[in-house]
């Protein structure tokens, strides 16, 4: 998924066959990773974790299951 943080909305869309995640968070001390993380719970009720690219704007999900 690619992450464009500091937008003016907090959206999911499709573009070129690829996610991409707009947040309003800024990219300091992990709060855009922390909003995104939030997004994907509230909205699609999907658990995610980060499991590559924390620092970056790409980044690789696992989803979770549910217990």
């Amino acid at each position: 998924i690619k992450v464009v943080p500091n937008s003016s909305r907090t959206e999911l869309i499709e573009e070129n066959n690829r996610l991409k995640l707009y947040l309003k968070a800024v990219p300091e001390k992990g709060k855009a990773n922390q909003e995104m993380v939030k997004y994907f719970k509230k909205c699609l009720k999907l658990s995610v974790e980060i499991i590559k690219g924390k620092m970056s704007r790409n980044k690789v999900l696992k989803v979770l299951q549910h217990s």
